[in-house]
């Protein structure tokens, strides 16, 4: 079934209509499309245009057509253009030609972007939860490491030793960034578009602002033509999913490295992990290595939208049809992979006495020493070249700092007492690290308990918007 065709002398070719359908991929808006009919139809029957029994019969036939479609009882056949023929086409087989009567004052192209808002506010807030579960997951195994010790790395070397929970730690906070880049796209979206018609608004005497309350939007277009154009917030919300996917990308890429003979730190648990077809005795973290390849796709589909929206001209275009698939792939995408990721990081554990070994090497307490001396009022670039020295030595008798003896340090620079050697051990160089966000244990014990606390707020919030639109979809 199609929506148009009195001014056409024949039908479309068969090829025509076959690259024009999209119903096969849009008919998961169908929900959203009845809950924003349901709200249209209560704007033509407050407004007068239609009589209260044809809008009882249609609000009847509405929510009865909704629990089939739930079901599986109603479904879309091979005529139907999209998901708004399809639904036109169950109210007519209930209703005969009054089915039609919802169609007035509304276009596909305004009714379409009010469902894929709501589509994507639903699925948004899903991903927020999931997001949340997989910070909660982070922070409490970054509990259990806060006072073991590992390096630290810049450029995939060896830097400074950290506390492990600290290193872990830090993903939460890149998950934090994307929670909030979600809350701020939550209200950039809440913007009804229903009542705008083709492009023009409508002659009828509709209240697009009522509808948009219906619906459960904070507010309603400002511009009819803009309204039916815009999709900003799907490239916008393709943009956080593509940035999710590099934050998880970054877990999949350490976790890999950890989990390799090389380092041998992370055991990563069977149930998140897979064998070989050949080699009987691999286990590969291959959630990690999943989580790591799915970025790709994220961010192509971002391209894809952005690359469909740069030339568009004036009010609605067919091209627009492409918004879709992208946005469903990426939102199905990460609801498989947070999941995942959060299982793997939650049951994942790290070889406590391998990190601790590793903390020190490759002369990690190097800016120790550059530290004491400062302390001792020695200037940081003299003091930089005294450590470098040091390291030098080190190198050349295949020794470590700490190994150094009293008369080489101080040969090496006068103000190297035996007192440098309070700081030349990992536990000394952790606990050291007292300034705001550093590595000290106890500072990122407080942290993590800082986070936790937030997290469950979040999630509070969450809950809460979660169940407003429920209640909204249900009404």
């Amino acid at each position: 079934m199609t929506l148009w065709g009195g001014r056409f002398s024949q039908g479309t070719a068969d090829t025509v209509f076959a690259l024009s359908r999209s119903v096969h991929f849009d008919w998961r808006l169908a929900p959203y499309d009845i809950r924003s009919s349901l709200a249209h139809l209560g704007a033509l029957e407050s407004s007068g245009v239609l009589e209260k029994s044809d809008a009882t019969a249609i609000k009847t036939a509405l929510h009865g057509l909704a629990s089939e479609v739930e079901s599986g009882a109603f479904s879309p056949n091979d005529h139907d253009e999209d998901v708004h023929s399809a639904l036109e086409r169950g109210l007519n087989e209930k209703l005969g030609a009054l089915g039609g009567a919802l169609r007035a004052g509304r276009s596909r192209n305004d009714q379409v972007t009010t469902d894929l808002r709501l589509f994507s506010i639903d699925h948004m807030l899903e991903i927020a939860r999931q997001i949340t579960l997989l910070q909660i997951a982070i922070l409490e195994k970054a509990e259990e490491y806060v006072n073991d010790s590992a390096p630290g790395f810049t450029h995939i070397q060896h830097a400074q030793p950290v506390s492990f929970g600290h290193e872990l730690a830090k993903h939460a906070h890149a998950f934090a960034r994307d929670l909030d880049r979600i809350n701020d796209w939550l209200a950039r979206t809440s913007v009804s578009s229903l009542g705008a018609g083709a492009l023009a608004g409508s002659s009828l005497p509709l209240d697009p602002a009522a509808t948009a309350s219906d619906l459960g939007f904070t507010s309603v277009f400002a511009n009819s033509i803009d309204a039916v154009s815009d999709r900003d917030y799907v490239a916008e919300a393709l943009f956080i999913l593509s940035l999710v996917g590099v934050h998880l990308s970054r877990i999949g890429e350490e976790w890999t490295l950890w989990a390799s003979t090389e380092f041998a730190w992370a055991r990563v648990s069977d149930a998140y992990s897979t064998g070989s077809s050949i080699m009987p005795q691999k286990k590969n973290p291959d959630m990690a290595e999943l989580a790591r390849g799915k970025s790709g796709r994220l961010i192509g589909n971002l391209v894809s939208v952005l690359t469909m929206l740069k030339g568009l001209p004036f009010a609605y275009n067919r091209d627009l049809q492409e918004d879709k698939e992208p946005l469903f792939d990426s939102v199905d995408t990460l609801l498989l992979v947070l999941p995942a990721v959060t299982g793997m990081i939650a049951t994942t554990d790290f070889d406590r006495e391998k990190m601790s070994l590793a903390a020190p090497m490759g002369y990690s307490l190097a800016t120790e020493i550059a530290d004491y001396l400062v302390l001792k009022k020695i200037a940081f670039a003299q003091a930089h070249e005294a450590a470098g020295k040091c390291v030098a030595l080190c190198e050349e008798n295949g020794r470590q700092l700490h190994q150094l003896t009293d008369i080489e340090l101080a040969s090496i620079h006068p103000a190297l007492d035996p007192g440098v050697r309070l700081v030349l051990t990992v536990h000394g160089a952790l606990n050291s690290r007292t300034t705001h966000g550093g590595t000290a244990p106890a500072l990122v014990a407080a942290q993590i308990s800082q986070a936790l606390k937030i997290n469950s707020g979040t999630m509070a919030a969450i809950t809460n918007a979660q169940e407003r639109f429920l209640e909204m979809m249900s009404a």
